[in-house]
């Protein structure tokens, strides 16, 4: 024969891995992966969320389509949203891609220093 059984044995040994290492290569992109794409989207996706439950009557919006306008009224899967003098349409409220400006909320005044305020601006 020309190859000995020894010489044969020793080579078939030395091409044989541990699982762990054969896997190794694959468990490093998965956590790059992790960290470059799927960790980041799914904050932007928990932002953008946040960013839908925040909305509310006055804001100035942005669509998916490029269109701007303010928000005149917001229902639970809609909102309305006037783009020109009397001019309104009704916009899925997941198709809003952002908010240009954000309106204050009005705090809730007692009765008693409304009064007095207007008094005090009547004299």
């Amino acid at each position: 024969m020309l190859i000995s059984p020894a010489f044969a044995q020793a080579a078939g040994a030395a091409g044989q891995q541990n699982a762990f290492t054969a896997f190794l290569p694959l468990l490093l992109i998965f956590v790059v992966f992790y960290f470059l794409l799927i960790r980041p989207q799914q904050k932007k996706l928990k932002e953008h969320r946040a960013m839908l439950t925040a909305l509310r009557r006055g804001d100035r919006v942005v669509t998916n389509g490029g269109i701007i306008g303010l928000v005149t009224k917001v229902e639970e899967r809609e909102v309305i949203v006037e783009i020109a003098d009397g001019v309104r349409v009704h916009v899925a409220r997941d198709m809003v891609a952002s908010v240009v400006s954000k309106t204050e909320p009005r705090e809730p005044a007692e009765k008693g220093a409304e009064k007095s305020d207007d008094k005090k601006d009547e004299k």
